[in-house]
């Protein structure tokens, strides 16, 4: 197996990003992302949309993922670089594909820091009001942008220990909750995977695009591939151990709130508007600390070390679209001694601070971001199945029907579904958002940058059994 550095040099660039992540460091990253204590914010939206089964929408979005994560593994061993889908898709099937992914999962990436820290100041400042949500949101950004520009070591390490800080608060939940339950408070069922009264597959998959938003954050591993000691193998190992996990802790924590909550027929019929249906769980659980406790933890892991590390991805993609002239080339700067993205860190930073400001002057602001990054996110998991099918089994005729055709086909068919039972707002704003993209593209042409990915001709003549392009 040739040295990690090969795997970005054969295709025509230089290795400029720091390979220093190891395995651990990629599954506190990815896990970090995706915020064990993610369904705690999100928890009463969920259930509300799944008609109570909560926990079923969080297990089936686990297996939904797993074929995503599956080919996720697939292409970053065939093109082991930074970009994720927009690689895989300018690769794998053209690049004026790869372009349009690119554009799509830009409304992921770019868009959750935003979201992220507008949670986190919007939350911090019900719980210190004295604080208002603008200097909160300042904060956040601030901190982990200068984090970010130091190194990726320096991300490594602060994650680690805000992971195990986010641990030791979902431990606290999950032990007190269980007494609870044993000693006679709430109602212990399996209410929460399957309620007879309410199950349809359609209203399954419509909490599904909701709950999607807790399990971002695997797929952003896949941008670390050129920094990451192991090189692509290392990714696909990391993506598939962080989606499992969490998926583990995701439905084990919704399903023990689910028997607490106090009042589920007004849950269902009123919805969560303020977001506060997990830490009213917490309290019956265990009273106002344990509710305080869980909010403000859920405010700190999404301000800070889950921002943190979606502000690395999100400067990732913006390097890797620049340097292949797709977009402005500042943003392929990296800091010779830092071997950071520095441009695209610093961009990302004030496009986060920008949006967050202007969201929290929206009453929708969170649910209006939350859509648009949800749809945007499984759309380009749909063209990454999409890619895999293309690339391996009809490009390199691959005969490992399984890998190349079954799983991905099976992983298109469940995210398929659930983009259709999506929220019709988020459909339109996503739509809408592509038809930009054509637009951008239509302007790339005309100014003679059509899209063009460095080392692709090369790669297929080296592979005798590719089509020549």
């Amino acid at each position: 197996m040739s040295f990690p550095a090969d795997e970005v040099q054969r295709f025509g660039y230089r290795q400029e990003l720091s390979r220093q992540l190891r395995f651990r460091d990629l599954l506190a990253y990815g896990l970090v992302y995706m915020v064990p204590i993610a369904p705690m914010a999100i928890f009463g939206g969920v259930f509300a949309g799944s008609g109570g089964m909560v926990a079923l929408a969080y297990a089936v979005g686990v297996v939904a993922l797993v074929f995503t994560a599956f080919s996720y593994a697939q292409m970053v061993k065939a093109f082991p670089m930074s970009g994720s889908v927009y690689n895989y898709a300018g690769r794998g099937v053209s690049p004026l594909v790869g372009f349009l992914a690119g554009w799509v999962i830009l409304l992921d990436y770019v868009l959750v820091p935003g979201l992220l820290y507008l949670v986190a100041s919007v939350a911090m400042h019900a719980t210190v009001p004295a604080v208002p949500v603008w200097l909160w949101l300042l904060g956040f950004v601030a901190v982990n942008t200068v984090v970010n520009s130091v190194g990726i070591r320096m991300t490594a390490m602060v994650t680690r220990v805000m992971l195990v800080g986010e641990l030791i608060v979902l431990v606290i939940f999950m032990a007190v909750a269980g007494w609870a339950l044993a000693t006679g408070k709430g109602r212990f069922g399996w209410d929460a995977f399957y309620n007879s009264d309410t199950f349809t597959w359609s209203l399954v998959a419509g909490a599904v695009s909701i709950a999607v938003l807790s399990f971002l954050g695997f797929d952003g591993i896949s941008m670390l591939a050129e920094e990451a000691k192991g090189g692509s193998r290392q990714i696909g190992r990391a993506m598939a151990a962080v989606l499992v996990l969490a998926g583990v802790l995701f439905i084990a924590q919704t399903w023990l709130a689910a028997m607490l909550v106090a009042e589920p027929a007004s849950l269902l019929a009123d919805g969560d508007p303020d977001g506060t249906a997990f830490y009213e769980a917490a309290a019956v659980a265990g009273g106002g600390w344990l509710a305080t406790l869980c909010a403000v933890a859920t405010a700190v892991a999404w301000g800070l070390p889950n921002s943190m590390v979606a502000q690395v991805a999100t400067s990732r993609l913006l390097y890797a679209m620049a340097r292949d002239r797709q977009l402005p080339a500042f943003l392929a700067k990296v800091s010779v001694r830092r071997s950071v993205p520095i441009n695209a860190t610093l961009l990302t930073g004030a496009v986060s601070l920008v949006l967050g400001l202007y969201m929290a002057t929206r009453v929708d602001g969170i649910t209006l971001l939350s859509s648009l990054i949800n749809f945007g996110a499984m759309v380009a998991f749909l063209v990454l199945h999409v890619s895999v099918v293309v690339h391996h089994l009809i490009r390199q005729r691959s005969r490992n029907w399984w890998a190349h055709l079954v799983m991905p086909g099976i992983g298109f068919a469940i995210l398929g579904y659930v983009v259709i039972h999506a929220d019709i707002a988020a459909q339109r704003l996503g739509l809408t958002w592509l038809a930009l993209g054509v637009l951008v593209l239509a302007g790339l042409y005309l100014s003679g940058r059509r899209p063009n990915l460095s080392g692709l001709a090369p790669v297929q003549t080296h592979d005798h059994e590719m089509e020549r392009v």
